[in-house]
């Protein structure tokens, strides 16, 4: 088999896989421990590739979990629109170095049209600087680091040649409830946990105003749109106004609730969220991007360009180069599955997805009052954050639900106790497929009551 036999011969296997609908949301036990056939000595000759596609279909694709599924609610992950999964095809055969424009003007000018929909799509500032990284993480990174930068230059600190030995300290404020991704990137960048300031929250986790830490001009402040367990959004208009009084960089991370500003019904979640200095979001979430696809958005592109300038001598670009507004040099063309997402949608199809998406989640939470499920969140987007009489039943029916395998969700802690997270982000999903799984729901705990 030639390599462009092999190439189609996977396309038609995925595209098989595509189509199971029903499939189990997650793999048996048995697909499980078939994996173990991967478990090889590496080949003493070259094989044919057709049969390292037959391998890998055959044993990783019934140990999958099937988060293209329409019965996925687990951990605020999309599917793939199949228009992103198209060209996401397309870019992998180009194979780009997509650093800057001279390594690729397809992917550049590509990446820079996605960033201008990005920007138009969410309301935010039209010269601010998008940057396509692997992830709300990566992006976080970068933009925080850009962040601790500007604020130490503007003391008139040089953190480029003299990096942070005797530098003035800069303060971070972060929620009570902050993503963990968040916690991760202040902490690689040397903040340090105990160092950060906590703010408290409400009972949805929201930042109460009244009792934000003082800000100054040497503070990083961490905002959310939406929460990860009660999909809550912090309220910007009052906490932005209090960083811009103090002089402090606010940065937003949106991973998934950014999207609200995408519709006409939920924007106002978001009212105030365009004042901030930067912000993250995912494409493979709500947009429903395949993975690894992710933007860091800067108001100030300088501000980013000269944090991650990855300029050499051999290999020079401008402040709009990828390599200069992301973590990677060399890299993948990651926005051209952002820019297929929101070229094919346009602004209606974008602003059905993600309401449609939020009008699932309510129906899913009226669904499970009714089996006398407690809903903890105000369901506001697609969170739906649940809890049962007590704690040893709220632990067992996501791990009942999980060894089911017809659907999946997971648990989670809220204000101290266990509770139980349904994300719904999935295009697949439909409201058939969300009363499918309330009944479930019901038929599990029918069960487990009965025994």
């Amino acid at each position: 088999m030639t390599n462009s036999d092999a190439m189609q011969r996977a396309d038609a296997l995925a595209e098989a896989y595509s189509g199971q609908r029903e499939a189990p949301a997650f793999p048996s036990k048995a697909a499980i421990d078939a994996l173990a056939g991967f478990q090889q000595p590496l080949p003493a000759a070259p094989s044919d590739p057709a049969e390292m596609i037959a391998l890998m279909d055959r044993l990783g694709s019934p140990a999958t979990v099937r988060n293209n599924s329409p019965h996925y609610f687990g951990f605020v992950i999309g599917a793939g629109l199949p228009a992103a999964m198209a060209a996401e095809r397309l870019a992998l055969a180009w194979n780009q170095c997509a650093s800057d424009w001279v390594n690729s003007p397809a992917a550049a000018a590509i990446e820079a049209q996605a960033g201008r929909y990005v920007l138009e799509a969410l309301d935010l500032p039209r010269e601010a600087a998008v940057g396509f990284g692997t992830s709300a993480t990566a992006c976080g990174l970068a933009l925080l680091a850009a962040a601790r930068r500007h604020l130490l230059e503007r003391a008139g600190w040089d953190f480029d040649a003299d990096g942070l030995v005797g530098a003035p300290e800069i303060r971070v404020v972060v929620s009570e409830t902050v993503h963990i991704t968040v916690i991760k990137a202040l902490r690689l960048l040397g903040f340090g946990v105990r160092r950060l300031v906590r703010a408290a929250v409400d009972d949805q986790g929201r930042i109460d105003p009244a009792q934000l830490p003082p800000l100054d001009d040497h503070t990083i402040l961490c905002l959310q749109a939406g929460e990860v367990n009660a999909g809550a959004f912090d309220p910007f208009v009052p906490l932005i106004a209090a960083a811009r009084a103090a002089g402090a960089w606010v940065h937003v991370d949106g991973a998934f609730g950014l999207w609200a500003r995408a519709t006409s019904a939920l924007k106002p979640l978001t009212e105030g969220v365009e004042g901030a200095d930067s912000w993250t979001t995912d494409g493979h979430k709500m947009l429903n991007t395949p993975y690894d696809g992710a933007m860091g958005i800067c108001r100030v592109r300088d501000h980013v360009a000269r944090a991650m300038d990855a300029s050499a001598v051999y290999a020079p670009a401008g402040a709009e180069a990828q390599k200069n507004l992301t973590l990677e040099f060399s890299r993948r063309a990651r926005g051209i599955a952002v820019w297929a997402a929101l070229h094919t949608l346009g602004r209606a199809g974008l602003d059905a997805l993600i309401s449609s998406r939020v009008a699932l989640a309510q129906r899913f939470a009226a669904g499970l009052r009714d089996l006398g499920v407690e809903v903890l969140n105000e369901v506001a987007f697609n969170q739906v954050l649940c809890r049962l009489g007590d704690d040893a039943a709220t632990l067992a029916l996501p791990a009942a639900i999980q060894a089911d395998g017809r659907i999946w969700f997971g648990g989670t802690v809220w204000q101290g106790r266990p509770a139980f997270r349904i994300s719904v982000a999935s295009w697949a999903t439909e409201a058939a497929d969300v009363d499918r799984a309330v009944a479930i729901i019901g038929e599990v705990l029918r069960s487990k009551r009965h025994a």
